[in-house]
């Protein structure tokens, strides 16, 4: 028997604690994560705006807090309440590792946003050359459209993003 008592904290104690966590995210720190998830920290956690841990370490770039995150089951295709999925946020950052990270533990490449946009419409728009070539080698799905009909080309070309318009087009034909 443990000599130990349950801990109960306010409701404002509750609401920092959980802020603080969702900025340990935010911050990459994986260590903390981790000792955390340990503890019984859920995973999939979700703050007022819907994003997950995931989505915020993943967004920010933190590799390390990612694979922790993905170790203790945290799903790669949670959207938050923007229907925004993580892979699509890499991409958008242009980070390369991180969306092959998420790929690689279940994040779909060709998975939509609520508003139908892709990972590879984000890295398309934003002339990211190399993720664009990753996500096409991953099965995306160049001719897919968006809730107003842009495909990743049509998104390049609205963002001015030449060379990954060339790569489509080359695609097309």
């Amino acid at each position: 028997m443990s000599d130990q008592q349950p801990v109960s904290m306010s409701a404002d104690e509750q609401q920092a604690f959980a802020e603080e966590v969702f900025e340990r995210a935010r911050q990459g720190d994986a260590g903390m994560l981790r000792r955390l998830l340990e503890k019984g920290l859920p995973s999939n956690l979700r703050n007022h705006k819907g994003d997950t841990l995931l989505m915020l370490a993943s967004y920010h770039g933190h590799l390390d807090a990612v694979r922790v995150l993905l170790e203790h089951g945290a799903d790669p295709l949670l959207a938050n309440d923007n229907g925004q999925l993580p892979v699509a946020g890499a991409a958008f950052k242009g980070n390369l590792e991180m969306v092959r990270l998420l790929v690689e533990h279940g994040g779909d490449a060709d998975a939509a946003a609520g508003d139908g946009r892709t990972a590879l419409m984000m890295a398309a728009m934003f002339n990211r050359l190399a993720i664009v070539d990753y996500l096409l080698e991953q099965g995306a799905d160049p001719t897919r459209r968006d809730a107003r009909g842009a495909d990743a080309l049509a998104s390049a070309l609205t963002m001015g993003a030449t060379e990954t318009a060339a790569r489509l087009r080359a695609l097309a034909d």
